[in-house]
């Protein structure tokens, strides 16, 4: 998360709230192309964050996997386009 935004660590936990609650509601047929819209939101509203881990290097603690390469965090941002398509197919 930014640390330009306010309570970081609490927005990383809200994030994660609200992409298990539209994870879930993918699972459901009457809610499906709303939580598809829901993910194409999130996405983009996370997108930045992904953008400054690229470029100022952060370091991830606590995951055990090690940090990831700069090539992985560079090639994750486009990425990003191929799965908000991918989203979009199911918003019907």
């Amino acid at each position: 998360m930014s640390p330009v935004l306010p309570a970081p660590l609490a927005l990383v936990y809200l994030s994660g709230v609200a992409e298990t609650a539209v994870g879930l509601s993918l699972l459901v047929p009457w809610t499906r192309s709303y939580a598809a819209w829901a993910t194409i939101a999130l996405s983009v509203a996370i997108f930045p964050a992904n953008v400054d881990m690229a470029v100022s290097m952060v370091t991830i603690e606590g995951t055990g996997g090690g940090d990831p390469s700069v090539l992985v965090r560079w090639a994750r941002l486009p990425l990003q386009g191929v799965l908000l398509l991918w989203r979009y197919w199911y918003t019907d």
